[in-house]
């Protein structure tokens, strides 16, 4: 072998070297890289089931509560029916002056629970309005006031002008589900054509209360 064919075979062995640790050298580094992503991954995920685990009594709790609690699949005409003559009945048992009262259409948009809308205007004494507002307010059955708005009433200011939204938590009755055949009871009295009401601004007048909303779609929690 010449000179020249030695030294073009040591050129081309240096130049081989070269790309093999350029290759090499790339390779490593995206390997590096791999490798630090998925520990970050698996950091990120030790930390999630860290914070699960932690919480793991407080929903714990909360899904046997909603498990005892969880009603019977009913239809939405039915349980739009109860609830304003429960609230009827209660108006009248705490001797307060019901107004115009309206069943509102029922909001069918969560995936688990639907919810009958009732609302009502009452006059009556301070502490016979709050007594009323009580028995409306009850999370064991998925009940509760979600809008109020009170004032003073025009003709006596001993009474109290009350504007409320009551709304109850169902499980919409299904093809599958026990009960289709139910019938929805009478309800209360003067409830089949309720006057029409004036449009009810969603934000408080000044000096209003409002009541506190559940979370969407939610169930009310214990308390």
């Amino acid at each position: 072998m010449s000179d020249r064919e030695r030294k073009l075979v040591i050129l081309f062995g240096l130049a081989a070297f070269v790309l093999v640790n350029v290759f090499f050298i790339s390779w490593f580094k995206s390997q590096k890289l791999k490798v630090s992503r998925d520990l970050m991954k698996a950091r990120a995920e030790v930390v999630s089931a860290e914070a699960a685990a932690g919480s793991f009594e407080t929903v714990e709790e909360e899904m046997i509560w909603l498990n005892d609690k969880m009603p019977s699949p009913k239809a939405g005409q039915l349980v739009a029916t109860e609830l304003e003559t429960y609230a009827y009945n209660q108006a009248k048992t705490h001797q307060l002056e019901i107004g115009p009262r309206d069943i509102k259409p029922n909001e069918e948009t969560g995936k688990f629970f639907h919810r009958a809308k009732v609302q009502f205007k009452v006059t009556g004494r301070e502490d016979s309005l709050y007594r009323w507002l009580d028995r409306l307010q009850m999370p064991d059955q998925l009940k509760g006031v979600t809008f109020m708005r009170l004032a003073p009433d025009a003709k006596d200011d001993t009474n109290i002008d009350a504007t409320i939204v009551v709304e109850q938590w169902y499980v919409p009755l299904t093809g599958d589900s026990d009960g289709a055949s139910e019938e929805a009871p009478a309800p209360g009295p003067d409830a089949a054509a309720p006057p029409e009401l004036p449009a009810v601004d969603p934000a408080p007048a000044p000096g209003a209360t409002p009541a506190p909303t559940p979370e969407n779609l939610q169930p009310p929690g214990t308390e």
